[in-house]
């Protein structure tokens, strides 16, 4: 067996996945390139989080940025991100999926990401790569910071899920719908989950991604699972109390996303500069490649005599 750098090793049950996506949340972007707060560099943790983008894969299906695109909605915030991550999407030759956030503001969101029109209107959409349909719903309300969805919001994406797409569907949302052990947060909860949930259960949504919270997290919502990307900008410090949680500029993280006939995967990938071993490499897969599933075993799984 033998592979180039754009193909995947086979040595289990599951063949590779038919999609992967790269799941990012909370850039919080500034006008200006000011820090958030006076002490988070946010441009600067993204352009880390899009340099660790470019080694984990090299044709994602999509980049999806759930919400909190900019901290204050400036327009300026919005052109200083796009500029960032245009260049990579076209690098790895793949489409941006831009989520609204409740620090989003959606006129100059439409105008500056998506060369809109800038109005109040949701910022909604869809997406079908090769067969698998990703929904971006807008949970924001606009004047305040927990999230809602209307009804005519809930309408449409009942309309689109009518009809099942090949590989399923993802939907795209900033508030999770999940409970949080952090108080502060359900203050802020997405409201109108319960209508949500009855448009949702029984059709063919495989899985939530969503943000927000600043900190990675996963359940279970009408029987679908959610996933929850951690911040790029700042994380919440969940090693604390709950009573005790605020932020901390480490542990920034994004996810990537594996998509099988039976299953989704979401890897937490750390963004970080931590000394790495060399023991595992492509020259060891083409070794482990060369040999027969029992001698893979043998050469790898198998404890050393006591």
């Amino acid at each position: 067996m033998s592979t180039t750098l754009d193909e995947e090793y086979v040595f289990g049950r599951h063949q590779p996945a038919s999609h992967v996506l790269i799941h990012v949340s909370d850039p919080h972007f500034l006008a200006g390139g000011e820090s958030l707060g006076g002490r988070y560099d946010v441009e600067a943790n993204f352009a880390r989080t899009l340099d660790a983008i470019r080694r984990v894969h090299p044709h994602p299906a999509a980049i999806v940025i759930t919400g909190d695109l900019a901290d204050l909605g400036e327009p300026d915030a919005y052109r200083r991100l796009r500029a960032a991550v245009e260049p990579v999407a076209a690098e790895l030759d793949t489409v941006v999926i831009w989520v609204a956030g409740n620090h989003d503001e959606r006129p100059a969101l439409r105008a500056g990401l998506l060369d809109l029109a800038p109005t109040e209107e949701p910022v909604t959409g869809v997406w079908d790569p090769h067969g698998l349909r990703l929904i971006a719903l807008d949970t924001t309300v606009p004047g305040w910071h927990h999230g809602d969805l209307d009804r005519g919001q809930l309408d449409w994406l009942a309309r689109i899920l009518e009809e099942p797409a090949p590989h399923g569907t993802l939907l795209a949302m900033h508030h999770p719908p999940l409970p949080s052990h952090l108080p502060l947060f359900d203050i802020l909860e997405l409201q109108h989950q319960d209508e949500l949930a009855a448009i949702i259960r029984g059709t063919d949504v495989r899985g939530i991604l969503a943000g927000h919270l600043h900190y990675s997290a996963h359940g279970m919502f009408a029987g679908v699972p959610v996933s929850v990307s951690s911040a790029t900008c700042y994380t919440m410090n969940v090693a604390l109390p709950a009573p005790d949680v605020n932020g901390m500029d480490a542990a920034q993280a994004f996810q990537l996303v594996h998509v099988h006939p039976d299953t989704i995967t979401h890897t937490v990938v750390p963004v970080t500069d931590a000394p790495t071993g060399a023991y595992f490499s492509a020259a060891w897969l083409e070794r482990m490649a060369r040999l027969t599933p029992q001698e893979r075993l043998e050469a790898f799984s198998r404890k050393p005599a006591r």
